[in-house]
């Protein structure tokens, strides 16, 4: 992924609330875990994808897009004052709800930090159990760029 400089900042600042990336990542299991079923769970990722700032389409091109995925999605990151900051959008609310809470999560962190936290928490609350093979891959594409985007920037910065 490359460096984008873009006009005004789409990346808001996510969860000022949270200081820490595990806070976050602690904040989005204890909410999960409120859901009994997987349906729960689900129309609650939707909603949070459905409230979620869309992509400007000039940021909906191949060179975001997020491969292995049956919907379209893209990831859009950006590198500013040491933090690592990820954008994404998708015509599934499905995915674009779950790419969402994984951008938030790992939005405004040090590369270090972002890759400190380890997605398989997202299996513990019962999300990837309930997704098709197709958004499993898509979702497994999505935490790899972002991981992969982390660490390009911290040998970058070493």
């Amino acid at each position: 992924m490359q460096h984008c400089a873009l006009e005004k900042d789409p990346f808001p600042k996510f969860d000022s609330m949270a200081t820490s990336i595990e806070e976050k990542r602690d904040r989005i299991v204890e909410e999960m875990s409120l859901f009994d079923d997987s349906y729960e769970r689900f129309a609650y990722v939707i909603e949070k994808g459905k409230k979620a700032e869309p992509l400007p389409d000039e940021y909906k091109i191949d060179a975001f897009r997020i491969e292995g995925c049956m919907s379209n999605l893209w990831l859009v990151p950006e590198f500013t004052d040491g933090l690592c900051q990820y954008r994404s959008d998708s015509d599934s609310p499905i995915t674009r709800g779950v790419a969402h809470l994984l951008c938030n999560l790992y939005s405004g962190h040090t590369p270090e930090d972002v890759l400190s936290v380890d997605p398989i928490f997202l299996s513990e609350v019962g999300i990837t159990q309930h997704l098709s093979s197709n958004r499993r891959n898509g979702l497994s594409n999505v935490t790899s760029k972002i991981l992969g985007y982390a660490e390009l920037q911290k040998s970058q910065s070493a």
